[in-house]
């Protein structure tokens, strides 16, 4: 019986969407990331038992870019995810990666 060979995620990724640092993979990753933060707005307005259109009340936007906002945040500003945090009452930090070192904002 011959074996067969497994691959590391990473691999995959590596050989299916480019290696990192490439345009196509930065691009997936990039994504990815928006894909999470979406999901993170949606479970947190749940949580806070709150529909989208009471969350837009809040933030003052309608219900359409809560729903836009929860399956895909590539079209939002940041000041826009800032407001619904807020709104949430959820802390947010962001981190940014200089050359191997972090740069902490408030």
């Amino acid at each position: 019986m011959k074996q067969m060979k497994s691959y590391s995620l990473s691999e995959m990724k590596d050989k299916y969407i480019g290696k990192p640092g490439t345009a196509e993979r930065d691009k997936y990753e990039y994504e990815l990331r928006m894909d999470v933060l979406g999901r993170m707005i949606k479970q947190a307005r749940q949580e806070r038992n709150l529909t989208q259109e009471q969350l837009g009340q809040l933030v003052g936007v309608q219900k359409s870019q809560i729903s836009k906002l929860e399956s895909s945040t590539n079209s939002a500003t940041i000041d826009t995810i800032i407001k619904v945090f807020r709104a949430l009452k959820a802390e947010i930090n962001f981190n940014v990666r200089l050359e191997e070192q972090f740069v902490k904002l408030a």
